[in-house]
């Protein structure tokens, strides 16, 4: 390790690390409280289920995919923990998780306060207030120090003799930097992780937004339905470091992409168990459990591309990759809702999350093993074939140096008789 990472994560790395948690907390678990808004939305605008699905669906896709304030927040606060971080960058990222545990603990409470006092408009604009914090953050994320001393010139460099390139030269070269569509081709790690989570997506974000209004549909008053999200995230503030410790340990070292398909295939089955029943003693232990493997997907998510992608690409990877999160968190819950439009039977909702859950762990697991037997095989066929080179000059050798008093001696037998 150089000795200026070295002493960037003994140092102001920790300070990253805390800028990333609040960044995390204000911007990725800003949108599991907009459940706490569905209905007000639903009833001052008379819209159906469907229409006010789009809200956060809308919010939480320009989130991953645009080039506006949280998303840059976000992303910026990810990439650089895989720069300051290289012994510790498993507990790392699971610790920055914990922001959005946190967010999606103070985020419903802090809701319904304001919206009982504000209304909805008001309380909106408090929260423009808040997100100004990831200004502060933002100016934390100094680049990382290098021991190698800039080149000095005399002069400026003279002016280039080409022509200018043309500008679709130009958008070649940008989306070749900040988008990894050579990875997506060349790495097929790369390919099934990024798909199964775009299918997985389709499901994950779900529960998040149709939770609160399931619960007050089925009786529960809007404080009691309020602290399931926040149940949920105050679970997640000591699960996601454990599960951070756990994946970090060097036996899961080459195995956390197994660990992380898992973890959807659990969450996926937990699912189920929200749709049986919408008593509150129920739906409180679904909440807790559904903490268990929903921190192993929070922990685990960015960790997996960090393994899977070089760090040199990991920034153009990630962009890529959030990008294509986007357009399944874009049609995800209004295709829910148009689900519960259709069934007026919130249960259905539930179901589909469950189904695109357990196919898309069921898909990476299987994928990442069929791999993971293919390159097995071809690094047994390339140690198979190094042995007869090495034989045949070992024995060539031999022969020059040992002379003929060291040839085994053949014999010779005929069978005659049985």
């Amino acid at each position: 390790m150089p000795q200026a990472l070295e002493r960037a994560e003994s140092c102001w790395a920790w300070m990253v690390l805390l800028a990333s948690v609040v960044s995390q907390g204000l911007t990725l678990g800003f949108p599991t409280c907009i459940g706490i808004f569905f209905t007000e939305l639903q009833h001052e605008f008379q819209a159906s289920n469907s229409e006010t699905s789009w809200f956060p669906s809308i919010l939480t896709a320009m989130l991953h995919a645009g080039g506006l304030g949280m998303c840059f927040s976000f992303q910026s606060s990810i990439t650089v923990l895989g720069l300051y971080f290289t012994r510790w960058r498993v507990l790392a990222n699971s610790l920055a998780s914990t922001g959005v545990s946190l967010g999606i603990t103070l985020w419903p409470l802090l809701s319904r306060y304001l919206l009982e006092d504000l209304g909805w408009r008001g309380t909106f604009l408090i929260f423009g207030g808040v997100f100004l914090h990831c200004c502060v953050c933002g100016a934390i994320l100094r680049p990382v120090a290098t021991s190698v001393t800039p080149e000095t010139r005399e002069g400026p460099p003279p002016p280039s003799t080409r022509p200018a390139n043309s500008c679709r030269a130009a958008c070649d070269r940008a989306i070749q930097r900040h988008l990894a569509f050579d990875v997506l081709r060349q790495n097929a790690g790369y390919r099934v992780f990024t798909l199964g989570v775009v299918w997985m997506i389709m499901g994950f974000p779900l529960p998040h937004v149709f939770l609160v209004p399931y619960a007050i549909r089925h009786g529960l008053d809007e404080h009691r339905a309020a602290l399931l999200i926040s149940i949920i995230g105050f679970s997640n503030i000591f699960l996601r470091p454990l599960a951070g410790l756990v994946a970090g340990r060097q036996v899961f070292a080459g195995h956390r992409k197994y660990l992380f398909s898992l973890a959807a295939l659990l969450n996926g089955l937990t699912n189920l168990v929200c749709a049986a029943s919408a008593d509150f003693r129920v739906l409180v232990g679904y909440c807790l459990v559904y903490s268990v493997s929903m921190s192993g997907i929070g922990a685990l998510l960015f960790q997996v591309l960090m393994d899977i992608v070089p760090m040199d690409r990991f920034s153009s990877a990630l962009g890529l990759f959030t990008i294509l999160e986007s357009i399944s968190i874009l049609i995800s819950p209004p295709l829910a809702g148009l689900l519960l439009d259709t069934t007026t039977n919130f249960s259905y909702v539930f179901y589909m999350s469950s189904f695109f859950l357990i196919s898309a762990a069921l898909f990476m697991g299987g994928s990442f093993w069929a791999l993971g037997k293919k390159e097995r095989h071809g690094q047994r066929a390339e140690a198979e074939e190094a042995i007869p080179e090495a034989t045949k000059e070992q024995g060539l050798t031999g022969g020059d140096t040992d002379g003929p008093k060291k040839q085994p001696r053949v014999e010779i037998m005929y069978v005659t008789s049985v």
